[in-house]
């Protein structure tokens, strides 16, 4: 713990010393463009305990936990001709992150070969130093599949866009089952400072070992108690997923939600399982920037002002039931009020207060966290 607070405190005061850094440009190599890119972050939670002890495997013996939440360097190039390529790590996890190969036929269809985001969810396709709350939304980080190794191609026109994938193990942790997923998104109205997005997305994959636990975390990435557990689904054979989402921007406005559906088919006795979650969020950014907008994925913009920074204010209400027949996996609602503030090009700080509902076996436990993170990237 104490080494981590270390490390960031000087990545800090190294980045206070120097001018606004972007990527950093390393070297033309064989006709590529290399470039380098880092973020690091760090995570304060203080949890106000209804029943259960959320940190109780914590080291501090507090109802506070601190902890180093990211380290990643990625090293990118861009060439020859239509080729790129990415190397992602993050030396916190100890995982490689995008590590992938990609060939882009014209201006609209990409091949890319190795581990990539899988094509659901626009919250996790979305940019980490980019989230708009500190944890993901319970629905995202339930049903969403992230970074594995596989093939994906994708196409998209003026308003529309389609991407399809294969995918086995993440290239790190080999104890997943392998599986296709497929993304489509239209987008009616993409003008500047105005965006309507719709997509839909499915995911299907071998549950392996034919068993699956499906939990979460009270939007609070540093718990050490999940409030929602199905416990260990057994006989299992396969997970699909179905999600929709939906995005609104206007001006400096954004609203966002998405909705997964998640069938697990089990063989034997047990009886198939279904959950559902889903969230709803609306950010404004007070100083007055609009959004940006690229392959189906909304983005932030920078501050029009670098020296006193962009302010956003967020709102998001998100919810998920894990019951279904005897399964009985609990539900819970959280509504997560935030603010953030982005300093220069390569700082940001954040600050959340998520609110609990929780009803497991019925248990009622309803908790409340105060969260604060600071991000420095380049």
């Amino acid at each position: 713990m104490k080494h981590s607070r270390n490390l960031l405190f000087t990545s800090l005061l190294l980045a206070l010393s120097t001018p606004a850094l972007a990527e950093v440009t390393i070297d033309v190599i064989g006709g590529s463009e290399v470039t380098f890119e880092g973020l690091v972050q760090a995570d304060g939670n203080w949890f106000d305990n209804d029943v259960a002890d959320l940190n109780g495997n914590g080291t501090n013996g507090k109802d506070s936990e601190f902890e180093l939440r990211r380290a990643e360097l990625v090293v990118k190039g861009k060439g020859p001709g239509m080729w790129s390529w990415v190397v992602g790590y993050d030396a916190k996890a100890d995982k490689f992150l995008d590590t992938n190969v990609a060939y882009k036929f014209n201006g609209a269809t990409t091949l890319t070969v190795g581990q990539f985001k899988q094509p659901n969810s626009m919250e996790e396709l979305s940019s980490t130093k980019n989230n708009d709350f500190i944890s993901k939304a319970t629905a995202t980080n339930t049903f969403a599949v992230a970074r594995r190794l596989g093939v994906q191609l994708g196409t998209a026109g003026d308003n529309w866009g389609l991407t399809g994938s294969v995918f086995g193990r993440e290239l790190t942790d080999g104890a997943m089952g392998p599986g296709f997923g497929l993304r489509g998104y239209f987008t009616p109205v993409n003008a500047d400072g105005q965006l309507l997005h719709l997509g839909l997305s499915y995911v299907d994959l071998d549950t392996d070992a034919d068993t699956l636990r499906l939990r979460a975390r009270p939007q609070a990435d540093l718990a050490t108690v999940r409030l929602v557990d199905t416990g260990s689904l057994r006989d299992t054979d396969r997970q699909n997923t179905l999600g929709a989402e939906m995005a609104w921007v206007n001006g400096p406005v954004k609203v966002q939600g998405e909705y997964f559906t998640s069938n697990v088919d089990r063989y034997g006795t047990g009886g198939d399982f279904t959950g559902d979650a889903w969230y709803l969020s609306g950010m404004w950014n007070v100083t007055g920037e609009t959004w940006g907008y690229k392959n189906g994925v909304i983005t932030t913009s920078r501050a029009d002002s670098p020296a006193s920074g962009m302010w956003q204010l967020g709102l998001r209400y998100d919810a998920i039931n894990l019951d279904d027949g005897s399964v009985l996996g609990g539900e819970m609602n959280s509504l997560t009020a935030g603010v953030n503030w982005y300093l220069r090009s390569n700082f940001k700080f954040s600050v959340n207060y998520v609110m609990v509902e929780s009803d497991r076996r019925g248990i009622q436990d309803d908790p409340n966290i105060l969260e604060a993170r600071a991000s420095f990237f380049w």
